[in-house]
């Protein structure tokens, strides 16, 4: 197994525990060479330049010797370590690699303020992704999917920052809030002799890898030889570090000693400044009231024009919202349905009897504005059975709603996920669920007046009706194609872990292929019962649902795949079968190759259709978790894991 393929992974916990004795050792395939040869002294010679020579900023390459004995190395702290340690780091680094890899010319070794690698190839400039492991905090978060897309805002951001560094600054450091109050802290690293391209690869493979080790988890860190991403729900970078090397910029406001001798005069001025900021503002927040007030005097508080983005007769979908918040009982948690990143769900009854779904946007998120006026635009215009209908919105000052029809049975999630109610859908179910599905999207890319991406397909977001028939909600994330668009990018990434193609997750490219991807991770998930993130097979090891279906359909398993409670079903095995292979080839790791809605439907309403034989899909990986569990009494104890390589 070769030093670039290969995958290795270590899981441990992170708080209240020394890491610095848990540095892995990765010895390569590339070539031995003897204890008195050329390429022995040129190494001796490269390793102990490296901790003399690395400078303030924590990089460093060398090389010795020319030709098949020539050896490169490259090395790289964390960004917030001191030089001393730093430099101690390193020296002991390459210390343990000559005794771990005695003849073979390629090694890596991570520490935690370190890594070091060397080679007979190329290091510099080189992306290297792997192998690669990672760290987590055995600590389970409270809210996971607010978590989740609170930390993959932040993680994106960083991501961004860090490719887009000079030398020797590619990293970035920063924090957000997330569900409950928390903080969530983050940094990410590349060595700075990447490009910026390469940089945001690796970091973007590294975001990919945290559902593998870290989904729900209030920490966890991913390491690959050329980047380094860590996340905490407590502080633990050393910002005053950072900003001493200028790897973050300086707060706001910064106040520094003035020079001797002129302490009073820049105390005055400082003082004149800052009064005369203050009457400024003031003033022009009088000036901003007074024209707002005049405004509204000419204008209803609650009154939109006439079209909203190209919406016709907009107010005949607006509600009062006074009959709103009746029909809810004023928002009472009695009927709350449940909570999303942009606002609360309500059940509610309008006075003629009607059952509605009233999302209460949130007044707090900085993109309400932008999923309102998405969904209106979107919802408006859309006509079909597999879609929640939009029966209107209501404003008031800083409320926003939006006003559903009621779908009964609540969401999709709730039923296969569940070890009780899973009972209450069939095969025959089931497979109406995932045709109604495929025709819903069909539609949005499709059929409709728009051609409309979803980007966040995901079981809690397709909800069922009293005949079990599926309806595809919650359009906050959706964008809208011109008929002759095919792909787009976007720099914020939203959406949800497992469900992400890779292009999009990485990269930021969407297409309808984004939502074909989606599709493909549902139809696993409706088949097996079970979740595509932590999924657990019956052997106890834990990985995800893509690499196990993947493996069982090409070792001739894929009954493994299915849901016991259907396998002693009366339902159709080959239907069953046909519908993995679907799945499978909606999550082909290349776009194109990726089947278009059109042809998943035809798929499904006709067997007489060859199915192409899919290739191995994305973010597959042959993941083998056994959990050790350490004795200590420590109330928050490790688990080691190895991931085998693939």
């Amino acid at each position: 197994m070769s030093y670039q393929r290969s995958l290795v992974w270590l899981f441990v916990l992170l708080m209240q525990t020394d890491l610095s004795a848990l540095g892995q050792i990765s010895c390569g395939s590339n070539g031995n060479y003897s204890s008195n040869s050329a390429y022995s002294a040129n190494l001796n010679t490269t390793l102990s330049s490296l901790a003399t020579n690395i400078g303030n900023d924590g990089f460093y390459n060398a090389s010795a010797g020319q030709g098949p004995d020539r050896v490169n190395a490259i090395t790289l702290c964390i960004g917030d370590v001191q030089l001393s340690d730093c430099r101690e780091c390193v020296q002991r680094a390459g210390a343990e690699l000559m005794d771990s890899c005695p003849v073979q010319k390629q090694a890596l070794s991570w520490d935690d303020n370190c890594t070091l690698r060397y080679s007979n190839a190329t290091v510099y400039g080189t992306l290297v992704t792997a192998p690669a492991y990672g760290v987590v905090n055995t600590q389970n978060v409270t809210s996971p999917e607010r978590f989740r897309e609170a930390l993959t805002e932040l993680l994106v951001d960083l991501q961004g920052r860090a490719a887009g560094g000079s030398f020797p600054r590619k990293v970035a450091a920063g924090y957000t809030t997330g569900p409950d109050y928390q903080t969530i802290f983050s940094m990410a690293q590349c060595t700075p002799d990447l490009t910026s391209e390469d940089c945001s690869s690796c970091l973007g493979g590294a975001i990919s890898e945290i559902p593998i080790c870290c989904d729900g988890r209030r920490g966890g860190r991913v390491r690959r030889p050329s980047c380094y991403l860590r996340f905490e729900s407590i502080p633990f970078y050393n910002e005053s570090r950072l900003r001493e090397l200028e790897f973050v910029p300086p707060p706001p406001l910064t106040q520094s000693s003035p020079p001797s001798g002129k302490k009073n005069s820049s105390m005055t001025q400082t003082i004149v400044i800052i009064v005369v900021a203050i009457v400024v503002c003031l003033i022009l927040l009088v000036v901003a009231a007074i024209i707002f007030l005049r405004k509204r005097k000419k204008q209803k508080p609650t009154e939109i024009p006439e079209t909203i983005d190209g919406i016709s007769s907009a107010e005949s979908l607006q509600h009062a919202f006074s009959t709103i918040k009746a029909a809810t009982n004023d928002f009472s948690d009695h009927n709350k349905l449940g909570q999303g990143g942009f606002g609360t769900v309500y059940k509610g009854k309008l006075p003629n009897g009607q059952e509605i779904a009233v999302k209460r946007l949130s007044k707090n998120s900085g993109q309400g504005d932008i999923e309102f006026k998405n969904e209106v635009l979107l919802l408006a215009k859309l006509q079909h059975r597999n879609l929640v209908r939009l029966l209107g919105f209501a404003l008031e000052g800083m409320e926003k709603l939006l006003v559903y029809e009621f779908v009964q049975n609540a969401s999709l999630d709730n039923f296969i996920f569940d070890s009780i109610k899973h009972s209450d859908l069939d095969w025959d179910r089931r497979y109406k669920i995932i045709g109604g599905i495929a025709r819903g999207i069909l539609y949005l890319h499709e059929d409709s007046r728009h051609k409309i991406i979803h980007r966040d397909l995901k079981a809690s977001n397709i909800l069922l009706d009293r005949e079990m028939g599926p309806k595809i909600a919650d359009f906050g994330m959706a964008r809208l194609f011109g008929q002759d668009e095919t792909q787009g990018n976007t720099s914020r990434v939203v959406g949800t872990y497992g469900y992400m193609p890779p292009e999009y997750l990485i990269h930021g490219q969407f297409s309808i292929k984004s939502d074909v991807y989606s599709f493909g991770v549902l139809v696993l998930e409706i088949i097996s019962g079970r979740k595509n993130n932590g999924f657990r097979s019956g052997d106890g090891s834990v990985g995800d649902l893509i690499s196990f279906a993947w493996e069982s359909w090409q070792e001739g398993r894929g009954g493994e795949v299915v849901d016991p409670f259907l396998r002693s079903g009366s339902g159709s095995t080959n239907e069953m079968l046909r519908c993995i292979h679907i799945g499978l080839l909606c999550v082909q790791e290349n776009a194109a190759d990726r089947p278009t809605m059109a042809s998943v439907v035809l798929m499904l309403s006709s067997f007489s259709m060859t199915l192409n034989i899919p290739s191995e899909p994305a973010f597959y990986s042959t993941v083998g978790y056994k959990s050790e569990q350490s004795h200590s009494s420590s109330p928050n104890q490790a688990s080691i894991t190895d991931l085998q390589p693939r």
